[in-house]
């Protein structure tokens, strides 16, 4: 059993301190037997399933979700965790931002949302976009330096969690008086 304590991360667009730590199970350790420290710790979907009474009973207890796993499952607990955090194992795996998505447009998660894996700040802007507001970037790199990716764009085409309108919708468009506005103001 790894726990993996982030001494910062990124929450909104500062950086600030963390104190959660993140469960992984070892290769060999079972999701029912694991034991499950006291205080703040996010636990693998198999545990939180596996242990779902006794972790029940806990003030502050969070859940990550591995990228082949349906956040569906946590469609009735969701209200238990304070925070619940995606694992992107691999920068290259965007499973992640489906997974963040559903959680917060159709399963109505209003929690800390978090990333957490390899992170990097190239990914921060489109993470934000789906509902992510929280980030524990990868240790090798700047924190401070990867939170200037929440700001890259200045605007966005899409709609999407954070912007719920698209861009063609937000402009303001003037109408042409012949009535023949067809490509006018493109």
């Amino acid at each position: 059993m790894l726990e993996v304590i982030h001494p910062q991360i990124i929450k909104g667009h500062q950086v600030a301190d963390d104190d959660w730590a993140v469960l992984r199970l070892d290769e060999g350790e079972a999701a029912e037997t694991v034991a499950v420290r006291e205080g703040k710790v996010i636990v693998p979907l198999t545990v939180w399933l596996a242990q779902r009474e006794s972790l029940s009973a806990r003030p502050q207890v969070g859940v990550w979700i591995a990228p082949a796993e349906q956040p569906e499952l946590l469609k009735g607990d969701l209200d238990k965790f304070a925070v619940v955090a995606i694992d992107f194992p691999k920068f290259t795996d965007g499973r992640g931002y489906s997974i963040a998505y559903n959680l917060r447009m159709r399963l109505g998660y209003m929690g800390e949302l978090r990333a957490i894996g390899d992170v990097l700040r190239d990914q921060l802007f489109a993470m934000h976009r789906v509902g992510f507001d929280a980030y524990a970037t990868r240790q090798d790199r700047s924190i401070h330096d990867a939170v200037k990716g929440l700001t890259v764009f200045s605007e966005v085409y899409q709609a999407s969690v954070d912007v719920n309108v698209p861009l063609f919708r937000r402009h303001h468009r003037e109408v042409r008086v012949d009535g023949n506005d067809i490509g006018f103001g493109i």
